[in-house]
C-alpha cells in the first residue's frame, strides 16, 4: 500500500461519516414545535443508546421541548442518588433545557436489574397519571378526541437494543398506555407518536457510524417494499439521526464527564465503538 493511499483512508472515512450524518438529517420526519418525551429505563440510557437522538432533536432551531423520563435511578449498585444527579448533568450536556425537564422515579415497582421484568400495567398508570389529557380521567359519554400532554414519545423497541428486561418492559407499557388511550376512539388519530429505537445484530452494534450507510439502504429497502405492500405495517416511517463528529464526542463527554460512577472499562469500548453512539435509527409504531 502505498503513502498517498495511507493518507487518503482517513480522509475518505471522515468525508463518508459527514456526508453520512448531513444526509441523515433530510432522511427523518421533521420534528418541529413538538412536546418530546424519551422514556428510558436507568440514568445513562439516554448517553448509551440515544444520545443521537437527543443532539438532533434537541437543536434550537427546532423549537422542541424535550424531556427525559427515567422509571428507575440505577440503584442496583446503591448509587442510585448520585446516578439521579449524573442523570440531569448528561442530559443538559445533551440539549436539554435544564434538569427540570429530568424525572427519574424512585419506586419498589421499578428495581433496576437483568433479572427483573417490570409490570407493564404499572408503566402504562405512570404514563396515564403524567400524559394523558384531563379528558382521559374522566368517563365522558360521547367519542371526544383523545388529548395528551405530549406529542412524541420515544423508548426501546419490542427486543430492549440490548435484550435487557427493563427495556423491553417499557415498550409493552407504552403500548399498553397508548392503546387505552385510543380505546372507544374510532375515527380519531392518536394524538401521540410513538417511535422506538430499532435493535440491531451484535455485527452491526460495535462498527460506530459504518453502519450509517447500512442503516440507510435497509431503510430505502423498507420504503421500497411498503410501497408494494398491501400491509400497512410494513409502512412504518423511519426517523435516522447520526451524529457528527462533534455529536459523537459530546455523546461520549455525557458518559465521561457526567456518568463517572458507570464508566467501567467495557464502557470506555462501548462509547469508542458503539454504533448507537453515533447512529439512532427509530420506527413509527402503529396504535
Amino acid at each position: 500500500m502505498d503513502l498517498i493511499t495511507i493518507l487518503a483512508i482517513p480522509i475518505i472515512i471522515t468525508t463518508t461519516w459527514l456526508f453520512t450524518a448531513n444526509l441523515s438529517r433530510s432522511s427523518h420526519p421533521n420534528f418541529t414545535n413538538q412536546r418530546i418525551c424519551l422514556l428510558i429505563a436507568h440514568p445513562d440510557d439516554e448517553a448509551m443508546f440515544f444520545s443521537p437522538t437527543l443532539l438532533a432533536l434537541t437543536a434550537p432551531d427546532l423549537s422542541n421541548h424535550v424531556k427525559i423520563l427515567c422509571l428507575s435511578n440505577g440503584n442496583a449498585d446503591g448509587l442510585g442518588k448520585v446516578r439521579e444527579k449524573e442523570l440531569v448533568a448528561s442530559a443538559e450536556l445533551l440539549g436539554l433545557r435544564s434538569g427540570k425537564d429530568v424525572l427519574v422515579l424512585d419506586s419498589s415497582d421499578f428495581v433496576d436489574g437483568m433479572d427483573t421484568k417490570w409490570d407493564p400495567e404499572k408503566i402504562a398508570e405512570i404514563l396515564k397519571s403524567a400524559f394523558s389529557g384531563p379528558s382521559q380521567s374522566k368517563k365522558t359519554g360521547g367519542n371526544d378526541a383523545p388529548k395528551a400532554t405530549i406529542d412524541v414519545l420515544m423508548t426501546f423497541d419490542r427486543h430492549g437494543v440490548s435484550s435487557h428486561p427493563n427495556h423491553i418492559s417499557l415498550y409493552y407499557g407504552t403500548k399498553i398506555w397508548l392503546n387505552g388511550l385510543m380505546k372507544g376512539k374510532r375515527g380519531w388519530r392518536c394524538p401521540v407518536e410513538l417511535h422506538t429505537l430499532a435493535s440491531v445484530s451484535i455485527s452491526r452494534k460495535y462498527v460506530s457510524f459504518l453502519d450509517a450507510p447500512m442503516t440507510m439502504l435497509l431503510g430505502f429497502l423498507s420504503g421500497i417494499k411498503a410501497s408494494r405492500s398491501q400491509n400497512k405495517d410494513e409502512g412504518r416511517r423511519q426517523a435516522l439521526f447520526v451524529s457528527d463528529i462533534w455529536q459523537w464526542r459530546q455523546g461520549q463527554r455525557a458518559m465521561t464527564k457526567a456518568h463517572k460512577s458507570q464508566m467501567r472499562w467495557f464502557r470506555w469500548g462501548w462509547i469508542t465503538f458503539g454504533r448507537y453512539m453515533v447512529v439512532n435509527d427509530l420506527k413509527r409504531e402503529l396504535i
